[in-house]
């Protein structure tokens, strides 16, 4: 997921440079929710990852 978010903001980066404006917001905000998301999901298996540790012992 998160090569897909770097993905897009390459494609904003360079959408910007040449003047679409409206192209690289897209791509921004796209990246933006992926990064969101993709960060979630790692705070969500770290806990889980304690948890089923802590379970165990």
């Amino acid at each position: 997921m998160l090569k897909w978010a770097l993905l897009f903001f390459v494609v904003s980066l360079i959408a910007g440079l040449f003047g679409f404006t409206g192209i690289a917001a897209g791509a921004a905000a796209a990246a933006k929710i992926l990064f969101y998301i993709a960060v979630f999901l790692f705070v969500v298996f770290l806990l889980l990852g304690v948890f089923a540790a802590r379970a165990i012992k």
